[in-house]
């Protein structure tokens, strides 16, 4: 068992998702209640990780964010930092993989929540922040809930892109999905089985605790 390879995809999963959630939360929201010429391109563009092949997005991640790149060059002499091969190219690419896995569940939850209720809170004279903090979130909470679980499981699972932003180096980049792919290559078919077994229970573990935690919520509505 790649222990280290583990606890580097928990750990990716987790910096992820206290990244992405507070952006996932405001964009799906706000995608839910706009309409403008263009939503339908914006939209689109969310949904494109989840339907490009993750080697293609791996490689132009890997164009965009490389040291010859503008940005890689920017990153490198104004942050000190590598976009690539490294942990942090792991964290801006799994950023990138996850949007629809965070945002389109929001958006759906939003989208759900009938636009009386907002009006009835102005009324009541609660603000948009109150309305949002009382109202619509416990509301929509579920549908957060679900992103929450799918962006946290998708990390850890996720290899083409991974693989193609971070390499195979222990420690830094190799995560559990890498480790099997490297257990299975040497022909450690055993490895392999233990550590697909486990990302197996997680991911069915996660996936469970989801769904009983929304029908809790649903039946005390």
């Amino acid at each position: 068992m790649d222990w280290q390879a583990l606890f580097l995809s928990l750990r990716l999963a987790a910096v992820t998702l206290a990244l992405l959630l507070p952006l996932g939360v405001w964009l799906g929201r706000s995608l839910a209640y706009a309409n403008f010429s263009g939503k339908a391109w914006v939209e689109a563009l969310i949904v494109l990780p989840l339907v490009l092949p993750p080697t293609v997005l791996g490689y132009y991640l890997l164009v965009t964010l490389g040291g010859a790149s503008p940005v890689g060059r920017w990153a490198n002499e104004a942050l000190g930092i590598h976009l690539t091969f490294n942990f942090a190219g792991l964290v801006v690419a799994s950023l990138v993989f996850n949007v629809p896995f965070m945002v389109q569940p929001v958006q759906r939850a939003f989208e759900a929540i009938p636009r009386n209720l907002a009006e009835a809170a102005a009324v009541s004279g609660l603000s948009g922040w109150q309305t949002f903090w009382r109202i619509e979130l416990p509301l929509a909470w579920p549908g957060v809930l679900s992103a929450i679980v799918l962006t946290f499981v998708h990390t850890l699972g996720e290899f083409g892109v991974v693989l193609m932003m971070g390499g195979n180096i222990p420690g830094e980049t190799k995560t559990i999905a890498v480790s099997i792919y490297d257990s299975v290559q040497s022909f450690d078919l055993q490895g392999a089985d233990r550590m697909a077994l486990l990302l197996l229970l997680l991911s069915l573990a996660a996936v469970t605790a989801s769904f009983f935690a929304t029908s809790r919520l649903a039946r005390k509505r």
